[in-house]
């Protein structure tokens, strides 16, 4: 696990921000990245349970990853380095109630696509046998035929109506109630970068991007990319492992993943398409530097004017957005015409609110603290202008429709919250996503309570103590339905 970077499969990229973020004119249209680097001579660890550090500085390659067509808008961009790359403490990656193991996590800053599926990093390709992001297994018991005709039913269960698990149901609540899960974050030692982009804004206790500041009302902390790698991991598992559900073929050449987060869902797309140029967008510069040579990130508003060319990518990627993005008609022109023809765009929305199991109706706010919390959430998200029920309703599909997308499907999963499915794949599902949502819990409030609702913080912890009561106590059944909708470029 430890290895050497492979010069054929791995390099360090810089990050790429908009020109407009640190002040460059037009004047660097002509500018072609380059960076005098070499790769660090050796990639020697020191490996301890569940953790690998990393000793040395990596610099930057040579004119890392820019060629052909790509540089018509990667020239635009501001060359910057990381000196460090992301580092794992991957000890405490498994949540409770799930297999603990002695595990020793290879290299973060050693991109080794050729690694067994159980031995590779959290940000790398899934597969059967099904793992937590910490490569510990997650069903040992089963075998692999077992697990994937699980996951199928897992999959067609999440899509018509989960079966509850009786025992559970007959429970004053699940085990498992609290976990402690790790990620990778990027260490900010030793970084060449705009500081408009790196310094960061802290708020109520938490770290916020600057970049655009307000843009985004929740935090960018290590914290908060722990969550965000475990919801990557319970979305996949969900899915059946699926990146996507828009039929791309089997040789896509540009895709576009807004909102990238820590660059695990385009870390993972570049590895299952080596044909594809892979690029990430987000706000926050908290992505690793290793990366497969297809996968680039690059600091960007995708609600500001793009800057790629037209007619250019084959898939636009958006997950896990729906808080942050005010214009949708907008965002859907820009995709439409910024795409291929025959391009599809995908968007994959969770609707954070609280449904009942039996019935699927939404729990009414004053039954139910959690329901009371999301309802608030979404009214200080209101007042600072986004829709956090966006995806409910067929909002997106009309939206994606009318702005001149064909075939647009829309297929909705319910995610469980809490561990009463019977099937053991939804169970697991259902105890990341309650473990993703109760950690998360002043996360997720304090930017749209305070900003938008005007409260205080102490207001805010006051009332969260309850909600955090009604997440881990009570027996309702409850998922939250996550929205997939996919639409193709008219040829």
């Amino acid at each position: 696990m430890g290895q050497e970077p492979h010069s054929q499969t791995t390099q360090a990229f810089p990050l790429s921000i908009r020109p407009d973020a640190t002040n460059y004119d037009e004047t660097l249209a002509n500018h072609h990245l380059s960076s005098s680097a070499t790769h660090p001579a050796d990639c020697e660890s020191s490996q301890v349970q569940g953790h690998t550090s990393i000793d040395g500085t990596i610099q930057l390659p040579s004119g890392a990853g820019i060629a052909g067509q790509d540089a018509q808008y990667h020239a635009n961009q501001v060359p910057l380095q990381y000196s460090t790359p992301r580092q794992s403490s991957s000890q405490n990656l498994t949540p409770k109630g799930a297999h603990p193991a002695d595990h020793t996590i290879g290299s973060p800053g050693c991109y080794d696509s050729s690694m067994p599926p159980q031995h590779r990093r959290n940000d790398s390709i899934t597969t059967f046998p099904l793992t937590h992001p910490n490569g510990i297994s997650m069903f040992p018991d089963l075998s692999v035929i077992e697990q994937e005709a699980m996951s199928r039913q897992a999959l067609a269960q999440a899509e018509e109506s989960i079966v509850a698990d009786s025992d559970e149901y007959s429970s004053s609540g699940d085990a498992g109630t609290d976990a402690g899960y790790g990620s990778d974050s990027m260490s900010s030692a030793s970084t060449s970068i705009g500081s408009s982009v790196r310094d960061y804004m802290f708020e109520n206790g938490r770290r916020y991007h600057s970049f655009r500041a307000g843009a985004y009302n929740f935090p960018n902390d290590d914290v908060e990319q722990e969550r965000e790698d475990m919801k990557h991991a319970m979305v996949k598992l969900l899915s059946g492992q699926k990146l996507h559900f828009a039929p791309l073929g089997d040789n896509p050449q540009n895709v576009l993943d807004i909102g990238t987060g820590t660059g695990i869902w385009a870390i993972e797309m570049g590895e299952q398409y080596p044909s594809a140029n892979v690029l990430g967008i987000d706000l926050s510069p908290i992505q690793p530097t290793w990366l497969p040579p297809n996968v680039h990130f690059m600091v960007d508003d995708v609600e500001s004017p793009w800057l790629y060319p037209q007619n250019h990518f084959d898939y636009i990627h958006s997950r896990h957005t729906v808080q942050a993005i005010k214009d949708w008609p907008q965002l859907f022109t820009n995709a439409l015409q910024h795409l291929k023809p025959g391009g599809w765009i995908e968007l994959q929305e969770i609707h954070h609110y609280p449904h009942k199991a039996k019935t699927g109706e939404a729990v009414p706010p004053q039954e139910h603290p959690v329901a009371q919390y999301w309802a608030y959430i979404n009214e200080g998200l209101s007042a600072l202008g986004v829709d956090f029920h966006a995806a409910a309703g067929g909002k997106l599909a009309a939206k994606m429709q009318a702005a001149g997308f064909i075939n647009v499907n829309e297929r909705i999963f319910h995610i469980p919250l809490g561990t009463w499915p019977k099937n053991q794949v939804l169970k697991t599902v259902g105890l990341y996503w309650r473990t993703i949502l109760a950690d998360g819990l002043q996360a997720i409030a304090l930017g749209p309570m305070t900003r938008g609702m005007g409260w205080d913080r102490n207001e805010v912890e006051v009332f969260l103590i309850n909600v955090r009561r009604a997440y881990n106590d009570n027996p309702t059944l409850m998922y939250m339905p996550i929205h997939i909708v996919y639409g193709q470029r008219p040829y």
